[in-house]
């Protein structure tokens, strides 16, 4: 994002897709219509009203090296978690011998 008017666009796509008008987010957010109206219209907010109504609207800030996609940090970066702890998802087994511990109990005391 390059400014504030792009994170209001996405701030209003989002809220369509989800289907809530401004008014509603009071209920979501604690804000009323008349405040989170000055954030989609492109006022300069605090981060931590930006964090709130990114949690109302089920999303995140992620933040990134310039030139570098979001999508492919995150991609980046969960690959070389993955081969850190030596796991993928290929690698990940069936848990079902725990099942007998949690719903048999009787049986494994």
């Amino acid at each position: 994002m390059k400014n504030i008017d792009e994170i209001a666009a996405l701030l209003i796509e989002q809220r369509k897709k989800l289907g809530i008008e401004q008014k509603d987010m009071y209920m979501r957010i604690g804000m009323k219509q008349q405040q989170y109206q000055r954030i989609e219209a492109g006022s300069d907010v605090k981060l931590s009203t930006l964090l709130r109504v990114l949690e109302g609207l089920d999303l995140e800030l992620s933040i990134a090296p310039k030139g570098k996609k979001a999508a492919s940090l995150s991609t980046e970066s969960t690959l070389a978690r993955q081969s850190e702890l030596g796991k993928g998802e290929s690698s990940l087994e069936d848990d079902s011998d725990d099942l007998g511990f949690w719903f048999n109990s009787e049986d494994n005391i």
